[in-house]
């Protein structure tokens, strides 16, 4: 992979890379479209990254559809399909980990500890293997991108980051790959994060800038949904995801739900 990405380089030619756990869906061919109006040479990656998951979560049962992504990804432009195998990424003993502080330590990363470590440690390899002048994210992974931010600015990386909005099936939810998880119950059920988003927004709009009764508002919506558990619900600023209590210029409304056995996040700027 590095071999070939220094030729296209050397070549002159610019290499965007969209990292995914693959199970492609309508989210992921976006990011991949994007990234093609970006590059020369376009790298998807596909690699399933344990240093992410945490313990009783879903490394196991994650969703696995090589063939059919490699055909998803190649139809929406997709040079080269990178598929490492984790004693690839991770060799044995394998024991540097990359953490990035401050913007790490809330929101997911208050209830799922060391899952940015795994993120920002993975994507690092990434960048180091595959070598691209840009990367192309989605925003639906808002903390994520604000991670990955923060580490190429700190690590003075030459990658430039690339942002997307987060694409919604037609009822409003986002696209996930864990949403295959969902029974048609639980599916019904899991529209009520969308649901409190867009409570919390309406609140906004009609002027409210207290931050606990947008947050109280949004989570009365869940609560409704015998289904649905509350994670978090948490109004932070859009760029150090410190939480506020008056609503700033630009600030993040963000969610977490238990559906069944599925977490689902999802989120939404106010501005």
């Amino acid at each position: 992979m590095s071999r070939a990405s220094l030729s296209e380089r050397a070549a002159g030619r610019r290499v965007a890379l969209v990292p995914t756990m693959g199970a492609l869906h309508e989210g992921h061919l976006k990011l991949i479209k994007v990234a093609r109006e970006l590059s020369d040479t376009l790298v998807v990656s596909i690699f399933v990254n344990p240093a992410q998951f945490g313990e009783n979560e879903d490394l196991s049962s994650y969703p696995r559809r090589l063939a059919g992504d490699t055909e998803k990804a190649e139809a929406e432009g997709a040079d080269i399909i990178f598929h490492p195998s984790a004693e690839d990424v991770y060799p044995k003993g394998s024991s540097t980990w990359i953490d990035v502080e401050g913007v790490s330590t809330g929101l997911c990363g208050a209830s799922r500890p060391g899952h940015f470590r795994g993120v920002a440690t993975v994507v690092l390899k990434l960048f180091n293997i595959v070598k691209p002048h840009s990367a192309v994210f989605g925003l639906k992974d808002y903390q994520q991108f604000v991670v990955i931010k923060k580490m190429v600015r700190d690590l003075n990386l030459d990658v430039e980051l690339t942002g997307v909005d987060t694409v919604r099936e037609a009822d409003g939810l986002a696209m996930s790959s864990r949403n295959v998880y969902l029974s048609a119950r639980e599916r019904k059920a899991a529209l009520s994060l969308p649901a409190a988003l867009d409570a919390g927004k309406l609140l906004f709009i009609a002027g409210e800038r207290e931050a606990v009764r947008i947050a109280g508002a949004a989570k009365k919506v869940i609560e409704k949904e015998e289904l649905a558990v509350v994670d978090y619900i948490e109004l932070c600023d859009s760029l150090t995801l410190e939480p506020v209590g008056k609503l700033g210029k630009t600030t993040l409304l963000a969610a977490a739900v238990k559906v069944g056995s599925t977490r689902l996040i999802d989120n939404v700027i106010l501005s």
